[in-house]
């Protein structure tokens, strides 16, 4: 078998059988493959696609490029969730301890962030002592003792998935659908949860900017995950403003905080809300959707999430105080108000651009080697359908780089569409996929 006949059959439609995508896979991550051949055959899969039974096979080789994650020891059902990534995206923040505190076991294993759009170990890593290095014996035996454990991703866990998107975002070839889903799905198996709740966003602030797009491509995953023996749902939710009003790394752990009191945005409590009764039935704590919302509300209700919360920070070594006092959080030296240039409504607010004004102000990464700053980014103080006057605030800046100020407004003004009319509500969750 040689890897110039896999390139040559892809390139020219053919279907690759499991052992050809095995082959080429252990071939490139042993280095016994070119790089210049891997992009030959990720530009090949680009153009010619690939079907459900090899992007299954593609999944699964590059689940077993590396370490398999053993969940084994730990009681219950393990249910995953994952984001596709978007603007404010501090969902699992706030509902991993909400849905521990209900009963189901929370094993995450999370990502950093890269451009615009967060990632969840940057965003707990603000939290003055949490720590989200741990070994796979502390990772279980955190879940088995408080029922919740969030930590980085390790470099063992499909290590084939490294070494291509670094390739597709090289060969412009990210958005290809069969390699999005198999970089997803691959390092969710890896990590070793029984279920898996998929976010798929879509919209001006997500990868994915059509609900068809998104559809196609929680269709895809739920298939892999079937495939793979993991229960698996997808919910398609909109990205075209951010989510909540925080957008940054402290400032959304404290959003994130606010929901576990019981208060915090309403866009984010019930993209909570929804997602965490999807994760209860799937991991066989509530029979519908309807007991696992009203399981969610109860464990808020009672302060039991926000314990949790508490109890989970401590137990990753973080100061727990920080969940009654935000002024224990990194505090940026400067803020700054973009105010309104006119009255009206705001008819939309262009979540990419405010993802943009908060890496500029350091919240982000432009490169994977940059630093992120945990004070920095952008709080919104109105949101789509709010009724806004000449010269009041639309959102607040923080950051420690006074230059980046001016650029960061111009976006920030940019994102804001403010018109004479009121826009109609959409709903927040467009579809389920199962």
């Amino acid at each position: 078998m040689r890897a110039y006949e896999i390139i040559l059959k892809k390139r020219d439609g053919g279907a690759l059988s499991k052992e050809e995508l095995e082959f080429f896979i252990k071939g490139y991550v042993d280095g016994n493959i070119p790089d210049y051949q891997a992009a030959a055959l990720v530009m090949a899969i680009y153009f010619r696609g690939m079907d459900t039974r090899e992007t299954v096979d593609l999944t699964m080789a590059m689940v077993n490029s590396g370490e398999r994650v053993d969940l084994s020891g730990i009681k219950g059902i393990k249910v995953d969730k994952h984001s596709t990534g978007g603007v404010g995206d501090k969902t699992t923040i706030a509902l991993a301890p909400w849905v521990a505190a209900a009963g189901a076991p929370v094993a995450k294993m999370a990502g950093r962030g890269l451009g615009h759009t967060g990632g969840t170990i940057d965003k707990l890593e603000s939290i003055p002592g949490f720590r989200t290095a741990m070994g796979i014996k502390e990772f279980v035996d955190s879940v088995n003792e408080t029922g919740i454990a969030i930590a980085a991703q390790t470099a063992d866990i499909a290590p084939a998935d490294k070494k291509l998107y670094a390739l597709r975002d090289a060969t412009a070839a990210a958005d290809s659908m069969p390699l999005i889903a198999a970089s997803i799905m691959s390092k969710k198996i890896a990590s070793g949860a029984d279920a898996i709740i998929l976010d798929v966003k879509v919209g001006r602030g997500a990868f994915m900017k059509t609900p068809a797009e998104a559809l196609k491509l929680a269709r895809t995953m739920v298939d892999i995950g079937l495939a793979a023996g993991k229960k698996t749902t997808a919910l398609i939710t909109r990205m075209d403003q951010p989510l909540g009003f925080a957008v940054g790394n402290a400032p959304e752990v404290k959003e994130a905080i606010d929901v576990l009191k019981g208060g915090g945005p309403s866009d984010l409590r019930e993209l909570c809300l929804v997602l965490g009764a999807h994760m209860l039935v799937l991991a066989g704590a509530a029979s519908d959707i309807g007991e696992g919302k009203g399981i969610m509300l109860n464990v808020l209700e009672n302060g039991s999430a926000l314990r949790k919360f508490k109890e989970m920070v401590e137990n990753q070594g973080g100061n727990p105080a920080v969940a009654d006092d935000y002024s224990l959080f990194p505090q940026a030296v400067h803020l700054h108000e973009v105010k309104a240039a006119s009255d009206g409504f705001v008819r939309a607010i262009d979540a990419q651009e405010i993802g943009l004004a908060s890496m500029m102000l350091g919240a982000g990464r432009e490169t994977k080697n940059d630093a992120v700053d945990p004070a920095a980014g952008v709080v919104l103080c109105k949101k789509a359908g709010d009724r806004v006057k000449e010269g009041e605030i639309l959102a607040v800046l923080h950051t420690n780089r006074q230059g980046a100020l001016r650029e960061a407004e111009a976006r920030v003004l940019k994102a804001y569409v403010i018109g004479n009319e009121r826009p109609e509500p959409v709903p927040l969750v467009i579809e389920t996929v199962m």
